[in-house]
């Protein structure tokens, strides 16, 4: 009996050694195997395609870059068009185009964000982002009317019912103290349609895409070269015609909005002088600022476009005050100095961002 314990004993040894043996031989394959299984969750390439969309949305175009194993472009254009609805001063039944003919409308949620976000950003920005200087913008030949020639008196009119603090949102509805005022997200909306795709997205459990309406953009994980996103920014030439596209600089970028506003597009000259598309709210005038090109990264694009239109309001002395203020904003501001030279204000988070 003791010696069958001895072989049992030497049995069970000889069974957990070679158990040993097999799992020196198996654990190198086990560790390869979890390493190529967080690749695999982490690589933007684990066997799953990118998808390119495009298309006609606000006036403008969408194109959509977007790492998933088919085509979303059906539900990208139905959240578009729920934005339309909500925000389009092009479509005559939106939201928006109800409340500046003063009809009896109950805002959707849609509106009601980006109605609450405009005004924050007024507040933060002292007036210069403003969803009601429509009729100055269309007064100067920017909207939907001819420019006319403009007197001082014209202008001290239209600014009687221009102003952020003349709307207001009470019970889920909006109330102006003047019904000539008219709102206008332009400046706004964009952002607020590549945030919408960007949440669509994201409730797909989709990692990696960029999202861009009408130069307005929304980035997130990484490119199909497996790397940060690259956003150019033009340089402001005089381009009225839209068909210089020459680069200033490179941004590698990723999980942010970035909006760009400048006044090298959309413009016209009269008796020798140019006047541009941004109007400053509190002098009723397009603005002489230094400032050519305004772009603006921030958590969301909605806030990005907003603040892109607000620092060309304000100039550059202004802009950098807000920026040095607010640190989840970053800058690349264009200006002209004193010789008419361009020059570059950047935030220093913005700085290494940039291509060398």
């Amino acid at each position: 009996r003791g010696l069958g314990d001895v072989y049992k004993r030497q049995f069970r040894f000889m069974l957990m050694n070679d158990k040993r043996k097999k799992l020196r031989w198996q654990l190198p394959f086990l560790i390869l195997l979890v390493i190529g299984t967080i690749y695999a969750i982490r690589s933007p390439h684990s066997n799953i395609p990118f998808q390119r969309e495009e298309g006609a949305i606000f006036g403008t175009f969408y194109h959509v870059t977007y790492q998933c194993d088919s085509s979303l472009q059906k539900e990208i254009e139905a959240e578009l068009r729920k934005v339309d609805v909500s925000l389009s001063p092009f479509n005559k039944e939106s939201v928006i185009s109800r409340i500046n003919r003063n009809e009896e409308v109950t805002p959707d949620s849609m509106f009601v964000h980006v109605f609450q976000l405009a005004k924050t950003i007024s507040e933060h920005t002292y007036g210069a982002f403003d969803i009601t200087v429509a009729p100055l913008v269309n007064a100067w030949g920017f909207g939907f009317k001819n420019g006319q020639d403009l007197t001082p008196a014209q202008i001290d009119s239209i600014l009687s019912f221009v102003g952020f603090e003349k709307v207001a949102l009470e019970n889920g509805k909006i109330v102006k103290q003047d019904p000539r005022v008219i709102l206008d997200c332009s400046a706004i909306a964009k952002g607020y349609g590549s945030d919408a795709v960007a949440r669509l997205f994201d409730r797909k459990g989709i990692r990696n895409y960029m999202i861009e309406i009408g130069g307005e953009i929304v980035v997130k994980g990484l490119s199909p070269k497996e790397q940060k996103w690259k956003v150019g920014i033009n340089k402001p030439i005089d381009d009225s015609l839209n068909v210089n596209n020459e680069i200033q600089t490179i941004l590698n970028v990723t999980d942010l909005g970035i909006a760009t506003s400048g006044n090298y597009r959309n413009f016209y000259y009269k008796d020798g002088k140019k006047y541009a598309h941004t109007i400053d709210p509190h002098t009723g005038y397009p603005v002489q600022h230094s400032i050519l090109s305004s772009t603006v990264l921030a958590k969301d694009c909605a806030t990005a476009d907003a603040y892109a239109t607000a620092f060309m309001v304000l100039g550059l002395e202004q802009a950098k005050k807000i920026l040095q203020s607010t640190p989840d904003i970053q800058a690349y501001l264009i200006y002209a100095d004193e010789k008419g030279k361009n020059q570059v204000y950047t935030t220093p988070a913005l700085q290494t961002m940039m291509d060398r």
